[in-house]
This record gives C-alpha cells, structure tokens and sequence, in this order.
C-alpha cells in the first residue's frame, strides 16, 4: 500500500515534534530537582556563616556558648506566620542548627536529637574541622529517598583556632513541593504546546489538506466522463475559491463540447429522414398511381415523425446531461410510483394481454425527482412490452439492503443480440422492435442511464440464462 507523500511528511514532523518535545520536557525536569537542591544549599551557606558568626561573638574563654543561640532559635521556632511561596504555604521554620567540640562531639541541637553523638566522621563535620568546606546528603532512614536531609558544616573560630563546628540542617522533603509544583507547570506548558501543534494540523488537515483530496477525485472523476456532484468543501476561503473556479472550468468546457458534440450528433441523424423525405417529394412530382403517391406521402409522414422523436429526444437527453447534479429531491414511495407507471401503460399491457407482476415493499422509499426517475422507468417497461410476446408476463421488484436499493424490471422476451450488449446505452444505438415499421430514436436507453446517474446509482442490462425469461434491467441506488 503507497503513502502519500503529504502524509509521510506529516508523520516525520509528528516524529520530529514528539521528540524534540520529549528532550525538552527530560532537560527542563532532569536539572530542576538539582537547581532546586543546590539554590536551598547556598541559602543555608548563608545562614551557616550567620549562625556561626553569633555563636563565636558569645565565645568566653575558648568555651562555646549556646544559650543565646537556643533562645533566638526557640524564639524563631514559634513565630505564628504564614509564607505563600509558588503555591507552597509555609507556616513553620524547617532549618536546624547542631554544634560540636573539636571531637566532633554535638553539644547543643536544636531538635534535641543528636546531643551527645560523636558526628566527626560526617562529612560537614569533618571537612569543617580541616577548615573546608563541608557539604553532605544523608538519609535518616536508608529505604526512603524522600527522607534526605542536607548539611552545610562551618568551622567556630576563636583568634584563627577552631573550636568546633556549626551544622544547618534542612530536610529535603521541604523543597520538594517545589519541584513537584514546577513540574507540574513545565509538563502543563508542553502539554497545551503540543495540543495547540495538534489542533493546528488537524485545522490545515481539515481547511486545506482533505478538500484538495476532495477537489483532486472531483477533477478525477470528470476526466473519467464521470459527473460528480460539487464536494463539500467546508468555510476555507481559499479552497471554496478554487473549487468554484473549477466547477466554472468544467461548466465552461462542458458547454463547447457539448455544443459542438450535439451539433454533429443531430447533422449525421437527421441526414437518413431527410434524405428519405427529399427523396419521397421528388418523387411525388411525377405522375403515378394513387396507391403509390399514398405509400411515398405515408414514408414522409413516417420520417417526419422520426425526426421529430430524434429532436425531442436529443432535447431531453441535452437537458439532463447540461445538469451536473438533481436540482429537485424528495422522498418517492415507489410502491406508488409502480402503481402509476401502470396505470399510464395499462392500455399498452392489455393490447398485448401482458401481465405486470409488482413485488416491492409498501413501505420502501426512495430519494431523487419523481418525475424524471417515472419517465425513466417508463422508458423501460415500453421497451418490455414491445419486446414481451403475447400473453406474457413482466415481473417489477425491489428490496433496500444496507441503503442500497436495488429495482429489477424483467421480461419473457428474445433477450439482446450479444453483439449489442455493450451497446445499448450508446446515443442512437437501437435494436429492432418486432412487428412495427417505426424506427426507434436509439435515445431512450441513453435517457435511463443519464437518469439514473443523476441519481448516483447504476443501470445495468442484461439476459436472463433461463430460456424464454428474455431481459433483466437492473437499477442500484
């Protein structure tokens, strides 16, 4: 199965999309949680070196005292307020503070928890005492990561001795809203990206791309001879522009054609009546018997009147093929338009003794011109009684399968020559009726299919293979 060339483009431009969306969405969301990280560690730098500066103002003979640092941070502790902070609602502090001797020995915590422990193999512990920097992420409880806690260690110097260090501390957990919130946006901002991408292809798919589809099996569909009914091409002012262009091109070429086409038709058929006619008063000129005079004023009668057949016909049939598509629908019961069909060819029927057998559901409808499809079917069941032998029978039926409805019209006649099977819908193209000196216009098949074509359905004609059942003409809608 081939791609089309505009869908195969449309789908390496969804690939290209799809993933350049997903490297950004993967770098925006890999590097939030450490910009995150990393903007709360400088934070509690400061905070470290602000805290440390307090507690070596209160060193008393190379002794660290505690107790102001207690107070304020109790103090802290308690204040009643209420932070909004990119939709984060803050209303206690979350920073902790331990201190430790030159062993590395905590003697004042502000959680009241790590008093008495020897932290010197920390990392904020130990590279604070080697006058470093000390920085380091541990789990309280090793099996959840959402329980991390950042240190930030400084060392309390006293005249360039250290004496000890100073821990911030702060639980990982209480900035983590934060990533989640931002997440939340950047995968939101993407997201209505990528939808809005979405929507504007589906919009050009809808306003451009399908009614060029639509307009390109249009043009299709009349270099085929075909006559296609104006697709519905949306609100698009660009595409409506160019389908009315080319519906005017195909009217306009249409009408040269047309004219030129029905203007040769009518010379080449009305050539054999008149000729005959012509002939039929040159002869009547001369002296003859009145018999004879008779028999040439009844040729000329005869082929007046077939010029006249041929005339009106190629005016019927002109003035179907000039429409592109049914000017006029409605809803027809066609157990009622049998029933007048009848009606109008009953005096026909009897002449001949014929039986019309019609088996076609009460209520099945159809949907086209009433008048035109009563004509076209009219058409055909003429051609069955003067083809059906005496005391004969015509069966007339119809079912409606899936939306389809399908009408066959049968006779007991001799059937088509199978030389004129495929012929018998051409302009002109007739066989000969049994017992009648009449002519036929050879245009009243070509009426039918014009018809039924208008309607979007098919004719199809053909023999029945049991003998003495003559011709089925089949019509699908």
């Amino acid at each position: 199965m081939k791609i089309r060339l505009t869908r195969l483009i449309v789908m390496i431009m969804a690939l290209v999309t799809s993933t350049g969306f997903l490297m950004l969405y993967k770098y925006l969301t890999d590097d939030l949680e450490d910009q995150t990280f990393q903007a709360t560690e400088e934070c509690l730098i400061d905070t470290a070196h602000i805290l440390t500066g307090i507690v070596e103002t209160d060193i008393s003979e190379k002794t660290l005292q505690t107790e102001r640092l207690n107070t304020a941070l109790k103090k802290a502790q308690n204040h009643n307020f209420k932070a909004i902070i990119f939709q984060l609602i803050k209303t206690q502090v979350g920073t902790n503070v331990y201190i430790t001797d030159q062993q590395g020995i905590v003697i004042f915590d502000s959680k009241n928890k790590l008093t008495g422990k020897n932290m010197s193999q920390y990392n904020d512990v130990l590279k604070a005492n080697q006058n470093q920097y000390g920085a380091r992420s541990s789990r309280d409880d090793e099996n959840d990561a959402n329980s991390s806690v950042l240190y930030i260690g400084v060392p309390i110097k006293h005249h360039g001795e250290i004496l000890g260090t100073l821990s911030v501390y702060k639980a990982q957990q209480d900035v983590r809203p934060f990533i989640t919130s931002r997440r939340k946006w950047i995968t939101l901002s993407i997201t209505m990206i990528a939808l809005g991408i979405i929507v504007f292809t589906i919009a050009v798919f809808t306003w451009i791309f399908r009614p060029i589809g639509k307009l390109t099996q249009y043009a299709n569909a009349m270099t085929r001879g075909e006559r296609p009914i104006s697709p519905k091409l949306g609100r698009g002012r660009e595409v409506n522009t160019l389908g009315n262009a080319l519906k005017e091109m195909r009217e306009s070429l249409d009408g040269k054609s047309y004219v030129e086409n029905y203007t040769q038709i009518l010379t080449h058929e009305l050539k054999s009546p008149l000729a005959a006619i012509r002939g039929s008063a040159e002869l009547l000129q001369e002296n003859m018997p009145l018999e004879q005079r008779h028999k040439f004023l009844t040729n000329i009668q005869n082929e007046t009147n077939r010029s006249q057949r041929i005339i009106d016909g190629l005016l019927k049939l002109s003035h179907l093929e000039a429409q592109p598509q049914l000017k006029l629908r409605k809803n027809i019961n066609l157990i009622s338009l049998s029933n007048q069909i009848q009606t109008d060819h009953q005096h026909s029927l009897e002449t001949k003794n014929l039986t019309l057998k019609i088996d076609i559901p009460s209520d099945l409808i159809i949907h086209g011109d009433k008048n035109l499809l009563l004509a076209a079917l009219a058409n055909l069941l003429e051609n069955a009684i003067h083809f059906s032998p005496e005391n004969g029978t015509i069966k007339f039926s119809a079912t409606s399968i899936n939306s389809q409805t399908t009408l066959i019209l049968s006779d007991q006649g001799p059937g088509i020559p199978v030389y004129a099977l495929t012929r018998v819908f051409d302009k002109f193209y007739s066989i000969s009726k049994p017992n009648t000196s009449q002519k036929s216009s050879g245009l009243g098949l070509s009426f039918v299919k014009e018809v039924i074509e208008l309607h979007q359905g098919t004719i199809q004609l053909e023999n029945s293979p049991s003998p003495n059942y003559g011709t089925s003409a089949t019509i699908r809608l």
